[in-house]
Parts: structure tokens; C-alpha cells; sequence
């Protein structure tokens, strides 16, 4: 699967604005993932706040060991992950906002999902931060399919 990337032509400096558009970087990937790209793509010499989210894959699940993880996404998945940004962006003061995504099969620790968001102030960094990653999960067209030690597996968000 190709870098499904849509990111801002970044020949500015790193604390200015590109354009008016504070989305920086949104990706679905089947490669690993960079706590340094997201963080850098978020940075605006206006933010006094940045909130960082990363989403790591566990060794267990509702109380059973988990031996495999892997992700998939539906086509619309990069629309629909822009759709959800743009309401961030609108409804809080943000500076900067970025979220990469990881699909394919993942080992336990690897990084599947890095949201970040800066803001002028902490608080406002802090709640859309959140509101990104909530909506993320819960509108995002991308599914978790979990194998068990004991050869059982789940389906999440299908």
C-alpha cells in the first residue's frame, strides 16, 4: 500500500503557517510511524500548546493476551479522516493539527495512530486533541482485527 499522505507543500519556516490551512498532515500508512514528523508538522511560532496523542498496539484485550494486530481501512478512510480534522479545526483556536494512521499487520509496541494538535494555549491543545482522536476512532473507516493466545480473534470497529 502506497503513503496515503496529504500534507501541505512545507517550503515556509518551521514556525510559520502555510497558506491559512493549520491541517498539516494526515496519512494512512503501512509503514512505520514518526513521533518527529507529526510533532514537527504541527509546530506554529503561535501555539503556546501542543498535545500529542499516540496509540500503541498492547499485548492484551478485555482481559485476553493478544498475539497478532493488524488494521485495514476502506477506501473513503483518508476522506473521511480529513472530514474529521476540518471539524477540529473549526472548532477550536488551532495552529496546527497532523494524524497518521498505521495499517497492515503490527507487533505488540508499535505505534499505530499519532494525532497532534497545537494550539495557543494548553487547554484548548489538550481538548482537541482529544476531540481528534475520539472522533477519529469512532468515524474513521479503519478496523482492528485482533488474534488471541488462546485462537480466538475479534473484529473492533468493523
Amino acid at each position: 500500500m502506497e503513503d496515503m499522505a496529504t500534507t501541505q507543500d512545507r517550503k515556509d519556516h518551521p514556525g510559520e503557517r502555510p497558506g491559512d490551512d493549520p491541517i498539516r498532515l494526515l496519512a494512512i500508512r503501512d509503514t512505520p510511524l514518526s513521533l518527529d514528523e507529526v510533532f514537527a508538522a504541527v509546530g506554529d511560532a503561535a501555539a503556546g500548546g501542543t498535545a500529542l496523542f499516540v496509540g500503541t498496539v498492547r499485548d492484551h484485550d478485555g482481559g485476553a493476551d493478544v498475539d497478532a494486530l493488524g488494521y485495514s481501512c476502506h477506501p473513503t478512510a483518508e476522506a473521511e479522516l480529513r472530514r474529521v480534522a476540518e471539524k477540529v479545526a473549526a472548532d477550536f483556536p488551532v495552529r496546527g493539527l497532523a494524524a497518521v494512521h498505521r495499517v497492515g499487520e503490527l507487533g505488540i509496541g508499535d505505534l499505530a495512530v499519532i494525532v497532534a494538535v497545537s494550539c495557543p494555549h494548553r487547554a484548548e491543545a489538550f481538548a482537541a486533541c482529544r476531540r481528534f482522536i475520539d472522533d477519529l476512532k469512532h468515524e474513521v473507516p479503519i478496523w482492528k482485527h485482533q488474534n488471541f493466545s488462546d485462537g480466538t480473534e475479534e473484529w473492533v470497529g468493523a
